[in-house]
């Protein structure tokens, strides 16, 4: 199979917005675009989507990682199967090779939606997650949260602690991707505090080396069961936009562009 096309090029994130890519991977079922998407991954990547003991688990893998390489080749003229990338100490993946553009990008998958973040010289993370999902929420707060978290959960009515939940396992999520250690911050060590029609605030146990003010966060309801958080390293105060764009990766016709709901 010859290489895909490129896709067009794209103006780079300005300093102050980030480029949400959105796509859901269970709809992309056409088998032209499946084979060039596995054309596209390097041989690290092909081994990690065929140990996937569930079709369904692969093809989020697959279309999501496709999503990573076609969304950077916007930015830099690097053909997608051409992106080489390498890890931090705990796993984040970061582009390797001189000479392009200072792009930070940060991928989530969930069942139903993939994200990929892309910034211009700023460190970004993104979570996106299914509510409807199997498994505990309050409970799995209770062990892993902040006691300030834990304490806003229970005084929320039964009905909408599940809800709040997602609101605090996005940003979470979204910030220690965002700082490239992973589960390496315990989350019982830094709080997001929310209150109605203002941006989410965070603050951090003495233990925590970092500032509050560094930071800027956004919340998203990418889908009626698809809550998403955008955590970027960002003076506070400072403008900030996330723009959405949902995609099809090596499709013809996208969508335009909107600003993310309740954008300052």
């Amino acid at each position: 199979m010859s290489p895909p096309p490129s896709p067009a090029p794209s103006p780079l994130p300005r300093p102050d917005e980030v480029h949400l890519w959105i796509v859901e991977p269970e709809r992309v079922t056409e088998p032209r675009l499946l084979a060039a998407y596995l054309a596209l991954l390097g041989a690290e990547e092909r081994e990690r989507h065929q140990r996937f003991r569930f079709e369904k688990h692969r093809q989020q893998f697959l279309v999501s990682h496709a999503l990573v390489r076609v969304c950077l080749s916007r930015y830099a003229p690097v053909a997608p199967q051409d992106w080489r990338f390498s890890t931090n100490a705990y796993g984040r993946p970061e582009i390797a090779g001189e000479g392009l553009p200072r792009l930070r990008f940060n991928l989530s998958h969930t069942d139903g939606m993939a994200v990929c973040a892309v910034a211009h010289d700023m460190e970004v993370g993104a979570d996106v997650e299914h509510s409807g999902r199997m498994g505990q929420t309050v409970e799995l707060a209770e062990s892993f949260f902040a006691p300030s978290e834990v304490a806003d959960l229970h005084s929320l009515p039964e009905a909408l602690q599940r809800e709040r939940f997602f609101d605090y396992w996005t940003l979470k999520e979204s910030y220690i991707k965002a700082r490239g250690a992973g589960l390496s911050l315990p989350l019982d060590q830094f709080a997001f505090h929310l209150a109605p029609g203002q941006p989410p605030r965070i603050s951090f146990d003495a233990r925590m080396v970092d500032e509050p003010e560094a930071w800027q966060f956004v919340q998203l309801r990418l889908s009626a069961e698809h809550p998403a958080a955008v955590s970027v390293r960002r003076t506070r105060g400072l403008p900030l936009s996330v723009r959405c764009q949902r995609c099809v990766p090596l499709a013809s016709e996208e969508p335009p562009w909107r600003v993310a709901p309740g954008e300052r």
